[in-house]
């Protein structure tokens, strides 16, 4: 490895000749990545990898199996290391060889060859081990409870990347995945890629039904909710549901009918106080004309200080006729989790990276952020202590990850070094001893 040396002088001290030099030798910065080392043993990742990715090998002089290659990419995204060039000092960190059990890692030359590689059915493998990882967070969690939360988000594309197109909703080009995750987990249960064109609720109901599928096979008897925004308010979403005898709450677009319904259950009298922001719940049986009959809308009039009677309208579909509207409201509106859930696979895991020119390629790119995403996702629910379980990746990186240490070797053993002012310390040694008692 080539490295340029530099040193120079401080003056911030004026009592002592200070300087800087990188010359410190063979330390890492991300020592603590032995615990996600230690977890993904713990949870036997290598076999379920092995098991369910098969990516053909054409090549006569291989120094690297394509499945190690994978794993690397999958650390460094954890590591939040989001540039492929990454790979070209990293695979001289020691620590890192250690905790991927190689003695030789990938460069991004290497990186690059693999997402050539992959194909569209070695992709879809990739994503059936992030959905795995999910189940196995849902068996862990042993509930019968399943909160499925839908929506779609934006991958920006800058360039001219295959099946990059205007995405009108957010004023961009770019591509259109849908995404679905576990409300009271937080884990991604399913990611699809899509080009920009897709609207948000293309095909939604072939995911849908798939999944509700998936899970009433592995539970008996589920209690299921699906949650959605307006994109997600058509009928073959409603029947999907029906049929397989999951509850739903999704939001209704505004239109001139349920406008008007809605207008003649607003209530005023004498004692309501126009300085207040006042807020009225109401529930009706409607059929819209594509509706093949009706359904329960739960209505919001909100009506805001100081506008006299002038309300703005909100509308949620639904199967609770029993419920009251409140309660229907309340429970759409925890799907605002979601959106947390979506912001930390992009901007955490880089799900929203598209650096490479071909659609096929980026939709590699999105399946490792979300195998990356599950595993941490999986690895707090499972060993962190309660308080720290909605600890997001940044502050997981800072207290645990990236921790200063150096790899020593003495009689055939090696020995990993930490820095012994690391003042997230306990946590540290807390989170290894829960990995470790794991039992699954």
């Amino acid at each position: 490895m080539s490295i340029t040396l530099q040193q120079k002088s401080l003056t911030f001290n004026d009592q002592k000749a200070i300087s800087v030099a990188n010359d410190g030798g063979t330390l890492t910065n991300d020592a603590g990545l032995v615990l996600l080392s230690e977890f993904l043993n713990q949870i036997h990742f290598d076999s379920l990898l092995a098991q369910y990715v098969h990516i053909p090998e054409h090549r006569f002089f291989a120094q690297h199996e394509w499945l190690d290659v994978v794993k690397q990419w999958l650390y460094q995204l954890i590591a939040g290391y989001s540039r492929d060039r990454d790979a070209n000092t990293l695979q001289y960190d020691r620590l890192f060889k250690e905790a991927l059990k190689q003695e030789r890692l990938s460069s991004q030359f290497m990186m690059s060859t693999l997402l050539h590689t992959l194909t569209e059915e070695t992709i879809n493998q990739l994503l059936q081990v992030a959905k795995k990882l999910g189940d196995l967070g849902m068996d862990q969690q042993n509930s019968q409870q399943l909160v499925l939360d839908l929506d779609s988000t934006c991958c920006p594309t800058y360039g001219k990347q295959e099946a990059g197109e205007y995405i009108y909703h957010y004023g961009l080009h770019g591509y259109h995945p849908f995404v679905a995750f576990e409300g009271l987990t937080g884990l991604a249960l399913d990611v699809r890629h899509r080009h920009g064109k897709s609207y948000t609720s293309t095909h939604a109901e072939e995911y849908l039904s798939e999944m509700l599928a998936h899970y009433q096979q592995r539970s008996s008897d589920p209690t299921m909710l699906v949650r959605g925004d307006s994109g997600f308010a058509k009928p073959e979403i409603y029947q999907q549901c029906e049929c397989r005898g999951a509850h739903y709450v999704i939001k209704l677009k505004n239109n001139a009918r349920l406008v008007h319904h809605a207008q003649h259950l607003v209530q005023y009298t004498n004692g309501t106080d126009y300085t207040k922001t006042e807020h009225q719940y109401f529930k009706m049986a409607y059929q819209a004309d594509s509706w093949d009959r009706s359904r329960t809308v739960a209505i919001k009039a909100t009506r805001k200080a100081e506008t006299l009677l002038f309300s703005e309208f909100q509308f949620v579909v639904t199967d609770f006729a029993h419920l009251s509207p409140q309660t229907i409201f309340q429970l759409y509106q925890k799907r605002g989790n979601m959106e947390n859930f979506i912001k930390e696979m992009k901007t955490g895991f880089f799900a929203d990276k598209t650096d490479s020119p071909s659609f096929l390629a980026n939709k590699a790119r999105l399946a490792l952020s979300f195998i990356a995403y599950n595993i941490i996702h999986l690895m707090k629910q499972l060993t962190f202590p309660q308080e720290q379980k909605t600890t997001v990746i940044d502050t997981i990186r800072f207290q645990l990850f990236h921790i200063a240490g150096k790899v020593t070797e003495h009689a055939r053993q090696i020995q990993i070094r930490l820095s012994s002012t690391n003042v997230y310390n306990t946590l540290f040694w807390e989170v290894l001893t829960r990995i470790q008692r794991l039992n699954l």
